[in-house]
């Protein structure tokens, strides 16, 4: 039986003058992408160009709307926005310095125990996870069989790819996604499957031994595969990003799980 691939690429907006001043945005207005940020958004679409897109949503935040904005005139499509794509909710530290926050107390147990924090004045990162799923969810249902595009922010994205691929909340800090980076999930009959996180470079081939050939299969054929690429980010840590596959890894498939419980907080209220 053939099995058909619905595929979401993650996207992280490009860089912002808060990103290299290590600031924090959260749902502030006015923040777009700086030079360098706009070069990755151009770079992106044309990175992208041999993958087939049936639709690009965005959060409604200036940033991941300048960087999905080139991609979508590349592909004469419109741009979907979901408020819940949006980033996590900082509330009164929204704009604050993290060499700042690193001397609150609160940050060290933002580190360790994260799943049962909530910033001041703002979300939970349980609330956050939740609506980013429930947006995904919807998202991928309304494409079976298709490959979306879906730029968002570095935390939300960290938090898809932690449930989707059985990773405790707490844990999820240990995953990097850099500015305008490409993080790709593909959704099979028996579950979803990381195909490559975080990356930044030009999309390799993979190939896969047909006998005594070797069959180049390129970014586009590994989706629709379900195979697993290996996704090498030298931009943000250097090491090999987690490519999921059940067989080799033994991590668990979590198709049948249900999403976390939305909590009744800012930005978990399932408002588009």
């Amino acid at each position: 039986m053939t099995v058909t691939n619905t595929n979401l690429l993650l996207i992280r907006h490009g860089l912002t003058d808060y990103v290299t001043a290590h600031r924090m945005p959260g749902w502030r207005p006015g923040i777009h992408l700086n030079d360098e940020g706009r070069a990755q958004a151009a770079t992106l679409a044309r990175r992208l160009a041999d993958v087939e897109l049936a639709a690009i949503y965005s959060s409604p935040l200036e940033r991941a709307l300048e960087t999905a904005e080139p991609l979508a005139e590349a592909r004469g499509l419109g741009i979907e926005i979901r408020r819940d794509l949006g980033d996590l909710h900082p509330g009164d530290w929204t704009g604050r310095l993290v060499e700042e926050l690193e001397k609150e107390e609160l940050w060290a147990i933002l580190q360790s125990y994260p799943s049962g924090a909530r910033l001041p004045g703002g979300e939970s990162f349980q609330g956050c996870q939740a609506r980013i799923v429930a947006e995904l969810e919807a998202i991928r249902k309304a494409h079976p069989g298709q490959t979306v595009a879906v730029v968002s922010h570095a935390d939300p994205i960290k938090m898809a790819v932690a449930y989707y691929v059985g990773l405790a909340l707490d844990l999820f800090q240990r995953l990097s996604i850099s500015p305008a980076s490409v993080t790709a999930l593909a959704f099979q009959r028996r579950g979803p499957r990381l195909v490559c996180l975080n990356y930044t470079e030009p999309f390799p081939s993979v190939t896969r031994s047909a006998g005594a050939t070797p069959t180049p299969l390129t970014f586009r054929d590994s989706l629709r595969s379900g195979l697993p690429s290996v996704a090498h980010s030298a931009g943000a840590t250097g090491l090999p990003s987690v490519a999921h596959s059940a067989g080799a890894t033994g991590l668990p498939s979590v198709a049948d799980r249900p999403a976390p419980a939305t909590e009744g907080d800012a930005g978990g209220s399932g408002t588009r």
